[in-house]
This record gives C-alpha cells, sequence and structure tokens, in this order.
C-alpha cells in the first residue's frame, strides 16, 4: 500500500457513494460542519461509477473547508471504493461512513478520539452508534429488524460476538498496513445486496489480538428510503447476506464442515417457514407473513450458495 504522499492529517473521513446525490449532498452538508480543526481532516467521496449528479453535488461544497476530494473508483463494489480510500487517505485514522448517513457535529471528534488518544495501539477499530430513520415512513412488519445497536452505553472495548457496523467504522491506517485492505469478494456491488467486508475485517483485527471499541457519542441516523422497506428488498437482501456469509465462512479454518451441516438445516428452514407464512396469511396477518417468507428466502440464499462455495467456485 503506497505512503501517503504529503504529512499524514490526523483523519480522513471516506464516503463511498452510488448513485445517490440528494442523500450524498446531506451527509456532506454535516461532514463539512464539524467542530473538529477543519485543518486536521479531509474528506474523501469515493465515486464507485455513480451515473447520477454525485460529481456535481460535490462540486456545490468546492467552498467548504475542508473541501471533499472528489475520487473515481472503476472497479464496482464497495469493498473496492474502501480499498481506494485506504490508499488515497492522508490521514492517521480513517473514518468509513456510508453515503446516507446524517451526522451531528461532534461526530468526527466522538469516533476518532479513541484511536487519536491510543498511544499504545491497542484499538484496532472503533464503531460508531448506528440509528435507523425513515424519512418515508416505516411499515410495521420491518419494525422488529431495525433498531440501534446499544452495545453500551460509554465508550469501550465490545466481546467478541458484538460487531459494529460498517455504516459508522473507524479504523488505524496502520491497521491496513499490518493486515491487508478490505476483502473485495464480500461485499455489495451493483446488483446484488451482498455483506460482510467489514465484519470480516474486523474479524481479523480481532485476530490479531487487537481490541474493537464502541462509541456510542459517535452517533449517526442511516436514511432508510421506501425503496428499502419493500418486501422485495427485504427478500433479496436475505438471500444474498445469506451468499456472502457463506463465501466468507468458506474461507475459514473448518468452514467446509460447517456448510455441509448448515445445507440439510436451511432445507428445514425453508420448509418450515414456507409453512409458516402460509398460516400466517390464512390467519390474516401480512405482515408476520412476509416476515417469515424474507426468512425462508434467507436460507434460499444458503442453499443456492453453500454447494457452489463447496465446489470452489462463487
Amino acid at each position: 500500500m503506497p505512503s501517503p504522499a504529503s504529512p499524514p492529517l490526523p483523519v480522513t473521513v471516506a464516503i463511498p457513494t452510488y448513485n445517490r446525490a440528494g442523500w450524498l449532498r446531506q451527509t456532506l452538508a454535516g461532514l463539512v460542519a464539524q467542530d473538529f480543526p477543519a485543518a486536521d481532516y479531509e474528506i474523501l467521496v469515493i465515486d464507485n461509477n455513480s451515473r447520477d449528479e454525485t460529481a456535481a453535488v460535490v462540486a456545490e461544497f468546492a467552498g467548504a473547508n475542508p473541501a471533499p476530494r472528489h475520487l473515481r473508483e472503476p472497479r464496482q463494489g464497495l469493498d473496492h471504493a474502501r480499498n481506494r480510500a485506504v490508499v488515497e487517505a492522508r490521514g492517521r485514522v480513517l473514518l468509513f461512513g456510508d453515503d446516507d448517513i446524517l451526522v451531528g457535529p461532534d461526530w468526527i471528534r466522538q469516533l476518532a478520539g479513541p484511536l487519536l488518544g491510543d498511544a499504545a495501539g491497542r484499538i484496532g477499530a472503533v464503531g460508531g452508534e448506528v440509528i435507523p430513520v425513515f424519512p418515508e415512513g416505516q411499515p410495521a412488519w420491518i419494525r422488529d429488524w431495525h433498531a440501534p445497536l446499544a452495545f453500551r452505553v460509554d465508550a469501550g472495548p465490545l466481546p467478541p460476538e458484538q460487531c459494529p457496523m460498517g455504516a459508522n467504522l473507524a479504523f488505524p491506517r496502520w491497521v491496513f498496513e499490518r493486515l491487508g485492505l478490505f476483502h473485495t469478494g464480500l461485499d455489495r456491488a451493483a446488483g446484488n445486496y451482498f455483506s460482510g467486508g467489514d465484519s470480516e475485517m474486523i474479524r481479523r483485527v480481532r485476530r490479531a489480538g487487537l481490541e474493537v471499541w464502541f462509541s456510542p457519542a459517535a452517533a449517526v441516523r442511516h436514511q432508510m428510503p421506501a425503496s428499502r422497506t419493500t418486501f422485495r428488498y427485504a427478500a433479496r437482501h436475505a438471500f444474498d447476506s445469506a451468499r456472502s456469509r457463506v463465501i466468507d465462512r468458506a474461507g475459514q479454518p473448518g468452514g467446509a464442515a460447517y456448510l455441509v451441516g448448515r445445507l440439510p438445516a436451511n432445507g428445514l428452514k425453508l420448509a418450515g417457514f414456507v409453512v409458516l407464512a402460509l398460516l400466517q396469511g390464512l390467519c390474516l396477518r401480512p405482515g408476520a407473513a412476509k416476515q417469515a417468507l424474507v426468512r425462508a428466502w434467507r436460507s434460499c440464499g444458503y442453499l443456492y450458495q453453500i454447494p457452489r462455495s463447496l465446489a470452489g467456485r462463487r
């Protein structure tokens, strides 16, 4: 990984984006209004082949301090965009945010603070709180699946079973120099809803003996448009997230044996959730029926991907 061309800044904020110019404008408005010293951070917008007005939106902030820097990443995929940010960043600490988050004025200070103060190099990652918001309304049937993380009430380390979200996540630069870049086969690109590049990196951080922290005060509001509240989106997301989990697990020790066991288990789950959906439909509970069908689609994702991963191909 190339070294920065100029002396490093304390912080780089990296925002990968794809065809979300309207949401991006709101995100950038918050980032240029931070109470963090303007001379101590930069903002990178990594444009992953957007076909909308993304470049024009970034140009609207040319007079801000700091002005966001627009970078084009032609390799399609969220983790390709993240990796481009790592290569281009001049910051000692890298903050990754989604292109549809709303941040408070103290976001950089709260998220980067633990890493900037970690002289001993014990902390390998810091995640912030993610609060889902629904500008166009939230259907009742998806309410159970969207809530703040609420891992802890103060800043500090997380136990191994808790993993922060990639929408609000920070790393020291040296983590990438020591452990490598994000896994580009696990996260989403145009046409799929894969996930897992951030959690796979968190797992590498923990395997290296480093702490993963949570900073609840570094909260962002994660906007969920109406397009993400439909049954079609939820089912496709469940299917693809299951596929990405299989691909991730297949590369871990003991992955093949685990996946062999998951194949019949998910066959039974699929049948059970389909029956449950039918029963809920007969009871005139359409929301519960949709929930069961989404879980059925998750099992379909496992059943689709496990044989392909065991055969060594995606």
